[in-house]
């Protein structure tokens, strides 16, 4: 906040001056943002169960039942969502990089790595959807060529795309969070917002790994979480360390545990 005050001058003229008055907490940055924006995250992920695993959305688009609902909804409308939250996320913490020589340098190399994950993402998704569909429906059980080349793409290309795309997204996210200066650590109450999103995440995670078929999921997961563990050791409990940790290390964990028991 600026004031302004008056200096004599020896002439008995008051001549006006600038007072730079700084204001309790200024620049401490509030999380709020941050809490909204892994909760809608989490929002999304619940979608996803649903859409995936309920008869709600098994009908088809159209007449001539080119898709189902729930490949559609899959394709286009959960995870453009979920990538519009994680750009607000990216553009919230570039803000809070403190200026430098080399910041527009780094932000350029990360936002050009993001849109490239992004692109991958989508064609993954893309080419997942449509061939999972013609997959369970005509190819159960068909060992022609062409079925064989659908459940390429099905099972493995598309699985390939999603998860270079996908690690790339969130490398960005923990980078950008380690060059983020002015995101405080979490304190307690963040601590308990950060962890509660964190840990549907994790159930979701363990889901995934622990009923259903692994692929690259188990070495993406582990990946994920030794880095954030790693920059929550040495950087501190800043808030999205601590989310991937949880997230990320307690699907792992969950899921291990089950399958030794």
């Amino acid at each position: 906040m600026r004031g302004i005050r008056g200096r004599w001058t020896g002439r008995g003229v008051t001549q006006p001056e600038v007072l730079e008055v700084t204001a309790p907490h200024a620049g401490r940055t509030s999380l709020r943002t941050l809490h909204l924006l892994l909760a809608a995250q989490t929002f999304i992920v619940v979608l996803v169960g649903i859409n995936r695993r309920s008869d709600l959305t098994t009908g088809y688009v159209s007449a001539n039942e080119f898709l189902r609902w729930v490949d559609l909804i899959n394709m286009l409308v959960l995870p453009v969502a979920s990538l519009i939250a994680s750009v607000l996320l990216k553009r919230w913490l570039e803000a809070r990089v403190p200026a430098g020589e080399r910041r527009g340098v780094a932000l350029a190399v990360l936002d050009v790595s993001f849109l490239v994950g992004a692109y991958v993402l989508a064609a993954s998704y893309g080419t997942h959807e449509v061939t999972n569909y013609l997959h369970v429906r005509f190819c159960d059980g068909d060992a022609s060529r062409l079925c064989e080349i659908v459940a390429f793409n099905d099972d493995s290309f598309s699985h390939w795309l999603f998860f270079s795309g996908f690690v790339a997204i969130n490398l960005v996210i923990l980078v950008l969070q380690a060059l983020a200066r002015d995101v405080p650590n979490a304190g307690r109450g963040d601590l308990v917002l950060v962890g509660a999103n964190a840990l549907f995440i994790a159930a979701g995670i363990f889901v995934n790994l622990a009923f259903e078929e692994t692929g690259f999921d188990l070495p993406v997961v582990a990946l994920l979480s030794v880095l954030a563990g790693v920059l929550w050791w040495r950087g501190g409990p800043r808030p999205l360390f601590v989310y991937y940790t949880v997230a990320y290390g307690g699907g792992l964990l969950a899921t291990g545990l089950y399958k030794l028991s």
